[in-house]
C-alpha cells in the first residue's frame, strides 16, 4: 500500500489529468504525531447495496457502467513515467508476476484452500495476452466510488495504485462480491460486460477481448478469496478482534464457490 505522501502525489497527478478524484490540498507529515492528507470533501454514497437498490440512484445505475469505463480509461491514459514512484513491474510480462504475488500470499495462510489453488493452477496454464503497462488504480470497484444521482462523483481509495496490466482494473470491477446480491448484472450489480468493454476499447484504442477479461475476472476472485481468508484469520488469531473481519472471512467460501463457477465455464 502507498504511503499517504505517495497517495497525495498520485492524487495530484490524476486530478490534474481529469480523473474524477477528490482535489488534494496538501500532505501534512506530522499532525499530533501522525501524517495526514487533506483533500476536498465529496458528496454522495459509497455503500454498494444502497447504490444498486435505492430508487434515488436509478438514473445513476443506468450510466454507471459507461462512467466506470470512462474513469478506468482516463486513469490508464496517464503516462506511467509520470508516476515513477509507484510500485509494480517495469517490463512485461505482467501476469506471471501478478500470480507470483497471489501464490506467495496463499502460501502464507495456515490452512489449505483447494478451490483457490485450482483457480491459480488454471490461471498459470492459460496466461492472457500482454499489453502496455499502465497506471492501474488497483481497487477500482463499487464501494470505492462516490456515487450521486448523476453517477460517479469521485474515485476513492488510491492506496493500491501501481504499474500493471490494463485489464486488471476491468476484471477486478467484475468480482461477484461487488455486485452486492445483484449477481445477474456482472458490472457493479447494474450492468453487462459487453457495453463496459466496448466503451473502454473505444476510449483507449485497445482491443481487449472477452476471453482476456474472463482471465482477469477469475484472477480478481482469486485475489479477493485470499484477501477474505486473511482478514478472517486476523480476527480468529486475536490479532484484531472485529465483527467486520469475521464477516469478511465468511465471504471467502462464497468467493471460492464463484471461482469454481467461473472455472466451470472456462474448462
Amino acid at each position: 500500500m502507498l504511503s499517504l505522501e505517495s497517495e497525495y502525489r498520485l492524487l495530484s497527478l490524476v486530478f490534474k489529468a481529469g480523473v474524477k478524484a477528490p482535489k488534494p490540498f496538501g500532505y501534512l507529515p506530522d499532525v499530533a504525531g501522525r501524517e495526514a492528507l487533506v483533500m476536498a470533501r465529496v458528496h454522495g454514497e459509497t455503500i454498494g447495496r444502497r447504490i444498486i437498490t435505492r430508487p434515488e440512484f436509478e438514473a445513476a445505475r443506468a450510466v454507471l457502467p459507461r462512467q466506470m469505463a470512462e474513469q478506468i480509461a482516463a486513469i490508464h491514459s496517464i503516462p506511467v513515467e509520470m508516476a515513477d514512484f509507484l510500485p509494480g513491474p517495469r517490463k512485461r510480462p505482467v501476469a506471471p508476476a501478478y500470480l507470483d504475488s497471489l501464490e506467495e500470499q496463499l502460501d502464507s495462510l495456515s490452512e489449505a484452500h483447494p478451490a483457490i489453488e485450482l483457480g491459480l493452477h488454471w490461471l498459470r496454464g492459460s496466461l492472457p495476452k500482454e499489453h502496455d503497462i499502465v497506471l492501474a488504480h488497483g481497487d477500482f470497484r463499487l464501494g470505492n466510488l462516490m456515487v450521486d444521482h448523476q453517477g460517479i462523483g469521485a474515485v476513492l481509495d488510491w492506496e493500491n495504485a501501481h504499474w500493471g496490466h490494463p485489464v486488471e482494473d476491468l476484471g477486478w470491477a467484475l468480482v461477484r462480491a461487488w455486485r452486492f446480491g445483484r449477481d445477474e448484472h456482472r458490472v457493479a450489480g447494474c450492468g453487462d460486460i459487453e457495453p463496459l468493454l466496448e466503451a473502454y476499447n473505444a476510449l483507449t484504442g485497445r482491443e481487449i477481448q472477452l476471453e482476456e477479461l474472463a482471465w482477469w475476472e477469475l484472477a480478481g476472485n482469486v485475489r479477493w478469496a485470499i484477501g477474505a481468508v486473511r482478514q478472517g484469520l486476523r480476527h480468529l488469531s486475536h490479532e484484531q478482534r472485529s465483527v467486520e473481519l469475521a464477516v469478511l472471512g465468511r465471504l471467502a467460501s462464497e468467493t471460492e464457490y464463484e471461482i469454481l463457477n467461473i472455472l466451470r465455464g472456462l474448462v
